[in-house]
């Protein structure tokens, strides 16, 4: 016997109970537009950063990565001709980019 797992279908009054929340929710933010002296709160994302600090972040971040594969190289006795190919291998297996 199979089981049936049926939706409700939403009555009338739900869905009219939803299109007026959201008519008001509209209204509200139009009001707050209109409004000359309010301050929206609208998210434009995360904040621009200079193309000098996305690289100055970008080499700390390769800084970092090199001398943790150094410290793991250490760690594990391997030399860089193995780490080498290990990272071309993934590479070309498209694990990394």
């Amino acid at each position: 016997m199979k089981q049936q797992t049926s939706r409700k279908p939403m009555d009338e009054r739900e869905k009219l109970r939803k299109f007026r929340e959201l008519d008001d929710a509209f209204a509200e933010a139009l009001r707050e537009l209109e409004s000359p002296d309010s301050t929206l709160d609208i998210p434009t994302g995360p904040p621009v950063r200079s193309l000098e600090a996305r690289e100055q972040d970008d080499k700390t971040r390769q800084q970092a990565f090199e001398e943790r594969l150094k410290a793991l190289m250490s760690e594990y006795a391997q030399p860089a001709e193995n780490v080498s190919d290990l990272l071309q291998t993934l590479k070309e297996l498209g694990r990394i980019a």
